[in-house]
């Protein structure tokens, strides 16, 4: 949890800094509205904000609207407006702009703690569900209708930065083998570890998620079709390095992948892009699986790469 405090009083900015610094949080602290709304837009925004009623350019009440129109990208921001205001009028017009609590000035400690207790608790539960909802239960990635849309997002980013978006489509080799001859627990464990080393040697922006039983879709932001060739194949032999350890069996594992790429300039339809990996993906399987198939958009041929050899 982080804090922002938006206090235009010098003395109380300092006051209630104070109280935060000697509970050991993580806070922020910002003059007026304009600053805090800027705050508010970086990529480590706080999740809590003390809000002062009263502040300059703008207040706390169009503030608080507009920290609740955050909410449309899954962002929760919880807000305790701050204020000496206090007919129940006040409160109603607070919770009414957004705010979740409300809290008197001046701040009493013990009730500003206690506040931030509630807040950490509803952030804490808020951040468990929104991971439930985003996330496989299995593998613990991203699930297909996350990854889907983390897709749409990077493939927007794309054109308008004018700058490549590659997709790998990887799928597990013979996988129906191993549910068939050694149990669907061993197969639940295969799929994990392949999804612990799909992702392992990603960038931090990457992005992978399972698209569907023992098929995986990696998203390369800002990484060309040659160069996310070279990516999946480091992928593929890090997957297929060791055999995976299970209680009942150990089980060597490969992946096929096919590869596209949309240019910036481009802004091809995302359903044709999942098709011309998925086609990628195909030709890998048809031409001996446990290897790296790359599409080309422009001539409508591909190129296979060989796995190493030795694996």
């Amino acid at each position: 949890m982080r804090i922002l405090l938006v206090e235009d009083s010098g003395i109380e900015r300092r006051q209630i800094g104070r109280y935060l610094k000697d509970w050991n949080l993580d806070f922020v602290t910002a003059k007026d509205g304009v600053e805090a709304w800027s705050c508010l837009q970086s990529p480590d925004a706080p999740n809590l904000v003390l809000l002062d009623w009263m502040l300059p350019r703008l207040d706390g009440i169009e503030l608080a609207r507009r920290i609740r129109t955050l909410g449309a990208n899954g962002i929760y921001i919880y807000t305790v407006i701050l204020t000496a205001k206090d007919k129940k009028q006040d409160l109603l017009t607070a919770m009414a702009a957004g705010a979740d609590d409300y809290l008197a000035k001046p701040v009493d400690p013990s009730e500003l703690k206690a506040r931030i207790l509630v807040a950490k608790r509803i952030l804490d539960l808020h951040q468990s569900l929104r991971f439930a909802a985003t996330h496989d239960f299995l593998t613990k990635l991203l699930n297909r209708a996350e990854i889907l849309a983390s897709l749409r997002r990077e493939l927007s980013r794309s054109a308008r930065e004018n700058r490549p978006v590659a997709i790998i489509m990887a799928d597990v080799d013979n996988f129906k083998k191993v549910n068939d001859s050694l149990g669907h627990a061993v197969g639940d464990t295969v799929l994990k570890e392949v999804g612990e080393r799909l992702k392992s040697d990603l960038r931090p922006y990457d992005l992978v998620g399972r698209y569907g039983g023992e098929e995986f879709l990696i998203v390369l932001p800002n990484c060309s079709l040659k160069v996310a060739t070279r990516r999946a194949d480091e992928i593929r032999t890090l997957v297929c390095k060791d055999a995976i350890i299970t209680t009942f069996a150990t089980v060597p594992v490969t992946v096929s992948m096919g590869i596209t790429a949309a240019e910036g300039t481009q802004n091809l339809p995302i359903e044709e892009l999942l098709q011309q990996a998925d086609k990628a993906l195909y030709s890998a399987k048809e031409n001996g699986r446990n290897c790296v198939q790359t599409f080309f958009a422009r001539n409508q041929s591909s190129r296979r790469l060989q796995p190493t050899a030795g694996l």
